[in-house]
């Protein structure tokens, strides 16, 4: 594929983070590729680590605000790069940086089996997908904020509500 403009460069740690190495040019659905890839190397960091279910729920926290701090100049740098080459718009589909912050947070307070974690998988991406109140409120934030921060809402609403369902399945039933 040719660039619009060969004179614009590509900041290359912007642009290899804001797509999560690659996983934001995968079709179709690359959002769901960077939440996918999320919740994988999640659980084998659970796997392999072995942690405590506290130690994991801290380290998963620190991990989701550590991407988010580092998405929001990351896709912030990206989109205007790729606005530059006539690639996309204000939030543009192959960064998935966002993605991987909001799935972590969703991640946070998730047992580390596969039934939760797809609990957890599937929430996100509904919540992220649509976006009900005030998540897309948040899109209208400039730049990489706003491409982030929807989608740490998102990722939130996912914990709060897969919470409750864990809650409510392991005490009522």
């Amino acid at each position: 594929m040719h660039d619009a403009s060969p004179l614009i460069r590509r900041t290359r740690w912007a642009w290899t983070l804001s797509t999560f190495f690659g996983a934001g040019y995968l079709k179709p659905g690359p959002g769901t590729y960077g939440s996918i890839f999320a919740v994988l190397l999640w659980y084998l960091a659970a796997d392999v680590v072995s942690p405590t279910r506290t130690t994991l729920a801290i380290a998963t926290a620190i991990a989701a605000l550590l991407i988010t701090a580092i998405g929001i100049p990351a896709s912030t740098i990206t989109a205007r790069e790729s606005s530059r080459l006539g690639l996309s718009g204000e939030d543009p589909g192959f960064v998935v940086i966002d993605e991987v912050a909001g799935q972590l947070f969703a991640l946070i307070l998730t047992p580390p089996n596969w039934a939760h974690a797809a609990l957890a998988l599937l929430l996100f991406r509904l919540f992220d997908i649509f976006k009900p109140w005030p998540i897309r409120k948040l899109e209208a934030l400039p730049t990489g904020t706003g491409i982030m921060l929807d989608d740490v809402a998102a990722g939130l609403l996912a914990l709060l509500t897969g919470s409750i369902l864990t809650y409510l399945h392991h005490h009522l039933l």
